[in-house]
């Protein structure tokens, strides 16, 4: 028991799986007494059987899997052309300083933006059709994919790339060096990227609502049916967890290395200090 209190202690896959269970366990009996006890109005607030009972609608009169492929289709098609754009620009803004210098100022203040502000200039760039949607997804994610790309390519060791040029190599092949070292890096990053990207397609698909998980509950919530918003805000849950779960089955299979790496750093353990003596042991 002490064990887990230990300044970054691993926990073993057990220990993982039971405090998973009850933490999930604690929300769920969390809900029921809220419901039971009506701190919360059932107007706005529905049980748990209620939601539970909702799911099969979703899915026999809401369309809810023709609904979350075209949101995932949304995110995917703006995750490309962010990838497309984001990757080689990062790579030449840490490979030439006055690059970074002239769109760093830019892009740093976009980061610390809203970007929800920016939907009512989309709107009228782009009007209210599917490339609004792509276009505003993709202004999302890219600001922070540009960061992760400078900075993992900045990771890259100096003496990789000395040793490059002791061999002949040139600028491209060397750039070419460079975006291979980071690219694990960069990779690992795109979980996160697709998170943003399903926080910021419900509000997409809000406007101009035809299809898409935004469009099914926001549609729900114009009925008054708290109970198919619930079951829709669970249901883009759980898709937008198996979808992080495929990226991250792929970059077990495409960098089988990092694993080893973060395992082997886990291990690590950290010198304990003796009573009335320092970690060197002296007096």
């Amino acid at each position: 028991m002490f064990e887990l209190f230990k300044i970054r202690q691993e926990t073993s896959r057990n220990t993982k799986l039971t405090l998973a269970i009850v933490g999930w366990i604690a929300i769920l009996a969390a809900w029921v007494l809220v419901t039971r006890w009506e701190l919360i109005s059932s107007y706005v607030f529905p049980t748990l059987g209620e939601v539970l009972r909702a799911f099969p609608q979703l899915f026999s009169e809401r369309g809810l899997l023709e609904n979350v492929y075209t949101s995932w289709l949304r995110i995917g098609h703006a995750f490309l052309w962010c990838a497309l754009v984001a990757i080689p620009l990062g790579l030449l803004m840490a490979s030439f300083r006055w690059l970074y210098d002239l769109i760093n100022p830019i892009a740093a203040p976009m980061r610390a933006m809203p970007i929800t502000a920016f939907l009512p200039a989309f709107i009228g760039l782009f009007g209210i059709g599917e490339t609004m949607k792509i276009a505003f997804l993709w202004f999302g994610m890219f600001f922070y994919l540009l960061a992760v790309v400078v900075e993992e390519v900045n990771r890259v060791e100096t003496s990789l790339l000395e040793t490059a040029y002791t061999l002949g190599a040139r600028r491209l092949q060397v750039l070419w060096l460079m975006l291979r070292s980071s690219f694990p890096g960069i990779f690992a990053s795109f979980r996160i990227l697709y998170d943003i990207g399903w926080t910021y397609v419900i509000l997409a698909e809000i406007v101009n609502r035809q299809k898409g998980v935004g469009a099914m509950v926001q549609s729900a919530y114009e009925f008054h049916r708290p109970d198919l918003v619930y079951a829709g805000i669970i249901s883009i849950g759980v898709a937008a967890f198996l979808f992080r779960g495929l990226l991250t089955l792929s970059e077990k299979f495409l960098f089988p290395w990092r694993q080893v790496t973060v395992a082997s750093t886990a291990r690590v353990s950290v010198p304990s200090v003796r009573r009335g003596k320092g970690v060197t042991g002296g007096n």
